[in-house]
């Protein structure tokens, strides 16, 4: 068979799937769970970069396929999902298609650029601690987030999702230096999303938002 199939590679393929399950979440009306698909692919590519630079005998062609394979699975992730959740949550009309089609290209345009850079100026070099723009991954945080505080005010959501993703594309695109999150700021940043995830998954159960004088009535009863 072609293709590479060893551990270095096996969070993005489980990331993949994530995200196209995610999809298909999304476009059955269950959105709160591709939410969470598009958090849990964040996480899967948070440590796939890591896990494959354990294995100290990859060959010049391990590396060039993890790289491309990283970038195409990006795409589809942090591109294309959040385009069809957001699409679901109601930019559905011709401003928020084009707002969404100018994201998906700048995600596109910085996958690509970084691409034909990586050999020149490779991402890890020298223990760089600065990306180059803010990374197509952030999406996985900022649109949970965005949609667990849309809860609590759902206009925010209807007039404010175009401004976030349109923000939010932009600098991808944009040269400014955005620190890398330290090992601690990392996990703190998982149980943060993992939280907020779980958030919504309850608003799911409960109804929308989550009744939290419900909670605390259970919380106090003895």
């Amino acid at each position: 068979m072609i293709g590479i199939y060893d551990y270095t590679v096996i969070l993005t393929y489980l990331s993949l799937i994530s995200s196209v399950s995610g999809i298909f979440c999304a476009c059955s009306g269950h959105l709160r769970w591709a939410l969470a698909c598009l958090a849990l692919s964040g996480l899967l590519d948070a440590f796939d970069g890591k896990v494959a630079r354990t294995k100290k005998d990859r060959t010049d062609l391990g590396k060039a396929f993890g790289v491309q394979l990283d970038s195409l699975c990006d795409i589809v992730c942090f591109g294309t999902l959040p385009v069809v959740i957001c699409y679901f949550l109601g930019m559905n009309t011709l401003f928020g298609m084009a707002v969404l089609a100018l994201y998906c290209l700048a995600g596109l345009i910085r996958l690509a650029w970084f691409n034909v850079t990586t050999e020149s100026d490779p991402p890890h070099a020298n223990g760089r601690k600065y990306y180059q723009g803010l990374p197509i991954t952030s999406i996985a945080v900022i649109l949970p987030v965005f949609y667990a505080v849309g809860t609590l005010w759902p206009t925010l959501v209807l007039y404010g999702l175009p401004v976030v993703m349109l923000a939010t594309g932009l600098l991808f695109v944009l040269r400014f230096p955005f620190r890398k999150p330290t090992n601690k700021e990392l996990m703190l940043l998982i149980a943060f999303v993992a939280a907020v995830v779980l958030y919504i998954l309850a608003c799911h159960l409960w109804g929308s938002p989550l009744p939290w004088k419900w909670v605390l009535r259970r919380v106090r009863t003895p």
